[in-house]
């Protein structure tokens, strides 16, 4: 059969058809990025709390994200150019898997090579990832009134709602088993002004003798993660039997990846980091790796499990997915209306003011609600850098999508992995004011990409005239 163009008269022949196909395909990496990082997340809050002898769950995060750089400057554009996004992707989730299992037997010659393993395969799984929504995003757009740059914004929104809601199930797995049974005597024993001495800000990594900070039972860390092995499991397969093949939108399409050679593409990525506005998004993307390896390591750690008790991270966890998934959800509406500079101004200010806030609150077990009402904003800021720096670094590169997200997981994990390292070395409040340093810089660098007009002067791609639908049966043995 023949090609069907996406152009003028044809359109007609399958609006409706290819974009419930279009949202099916988003739907089914939704779903299974949730079902995967339900696992991941629900381990990695645990990591600073429940193997906390020597720093090592804090030393495998930090492996983790250092193996990403890595990771992001080398193997995505090669996978992706080899296996295609969707095999990428559904392949890239079984490198998490020795993560979890080495949960089972704790260790540095364990839990170290299985972090590297999660960071060589997070590289090309997000850049997989982010590829995908930018390019049928742009093939939606042939099938509808919306321009690329919102329906890129919007899918983004749509994807990180699932992707939050992971904190949410995964913390409530590891929340239910580890409190099942359990009364939470670590409250009544200790004093509420020893806690707020030791605990917040104040928290240096100090041995003290702090029944909150005992770790859990053995067995049930291994309950906890024979579910979390099932979960990864589950998730790749999705993708594998769920997902069509990106080739069904990326045919014919100027300026995409396909068809050049790996070292061209890797050319591509690197020879990326010498634009100006690379440059300038690159302090607030590795803002958005910092600020998540505080949340998940030193809030975890200086003020739930502290203050309030291990058995309460997932609890508090939930509370920051909800919101961020119900917040990646509503950016993409809102920019519609605002624009992005008042919803980034808005998210400056907020995480701004919880920063300060932490600095200053002394946190006792009695004040439970203020412990979710500080993950639940944190979460609110999350979703909007996460959504609107993503979608920013597709627009700004249009036709060098692969080149472009790479540079934001490089840029993102080299944010995290300097927050995990000194981690272990400096106080709490020390670490926010770093924070709030990195913000201010990465804030101002996106303030001179805005006003500068050089969002307005990118010309994305034109889809009306640049894409093919390929038939279904020239697909079928497309990666």
């Amino acid at each position: 059969m023949a090609n069907i163009v996406a152009t003028g008269a044809s359109r007609s022949n399958f609006n409706s058809k290819e974009r419930w196909r279009i949202l099916k395909n988003i739907l089914m990496i939704g779903i299974a990025f949730m079902i995967h990082f339900t696992a991941f997340m629900g381990a990695s809050n645990l990591q600073s709390s429940i193997n906390a002898d020597d720093s090592l769950g804090t030393f495998t995060l930090a492996s983790i994200y250092g193996s990403l750089i890595f990771s992001n400057i080398f193997l995505p554009v090669l996978m992706i150019s080899w296996l295609g996004c969707k095999w990428t992707i559904s392949l890239s989730f079984i490198a998490y898997i020795p993560f979890i299992a080495a949960q089972f037997y704790p260790k540095f010659m364990t839990m170290i090579p299985a972090g590297l393993a999660v960071g060589l395969g997070g590289g090309p799984l997000w850049c997989a990832k982010c590829t995908y929504l930018t390019v049928v995003a742009e093939a939606y757009a042939t099938v509808s009134e919306l321009g690329a740059d919102v329906l890129v914004t919007r899918f983004f929104g749509l994807f990180f709602m699932f992707y939050q809601m992971a904190q949410v199930w995964g913390n409530l797995i590891s929340s239910a088993v580890l409190s099942y049974g359990k009364e939470d005597l670590a409250i009544v024993e200790l004093n509420s002004t020893k806690v707020s001495e030791l605990c917040g800000a104040n928290f240096c990594q100090i041995v003290e003798e702090n029944p909150n900070l005992a770790p859990p039972a053995p067995e049930r860390i291994h309950l906890i993660s024979g579910i979390y092995l099932g979960c990864m499991v589950l998730a790749s397969l999705i993708v594998a039997f769920g997902v069509d093949s990106l080739s069904r939108y990326d045919k014919g399409r100027t300026g995409s990846a396909t068809g050049q050679s790996g070292l061209k593409l890797l050319a591509v990525t690197l020879k990326l980091l010498k634009e100006k506005r690379q440059l300038l998004i690159l302090p607030i993307t590795m803002f958005i790796g910092a600020e998540q390896a505080f949340l998940f390591a030193d809030y975890n750690a200086s003020f739930v499990s502290c203050a309030y008790g291990i058995s309460n991270i997932g609890y508090v966890m939930i509370c920051y997915g909800v919101a961020n998934a119900i917040a990646a959800l509503a950016t993409g509406s809102i920019v519609k209306l605002t624009g992005r500079i008042p919803v980034v101004a808005f998210a400056f200010l907020l995480h701004l003011l919880i920063i300060v806030a932490l600095l200053y609150w002394k946190p006792t077990p009695e004040q439970g609600v203020i412990f979710f009402l500080m993950s639940g904003l944190w979460g609110i800021c999350d979703a909007i850098w996460l959504v609107q720096v993503n979608a920013l670094s597709g627009i700004l590169f249009p036709g060098m999508e692969e080149a472009a997200y790479s540079n934001f997981r490089l840029w993102e994990a080299t944010g995290s992995v300097v927050a995990y390292s000194y981690s272990s070395y400096l106080c709490t409040s020390t670490k926010l004011y770093v924070l709030i340093g990195i913000l201010i810089v990465g804030v101002v660098g996106y303030g001179v990409i805005e006003f500068s007009g050089k969002v307005s002067k990118v010309r994305l791609v034109d889809p009306k005239t640049d894409f093919e639908l390929v038939d279904n049966r020239e697909n079928s043995n497309d990666k």
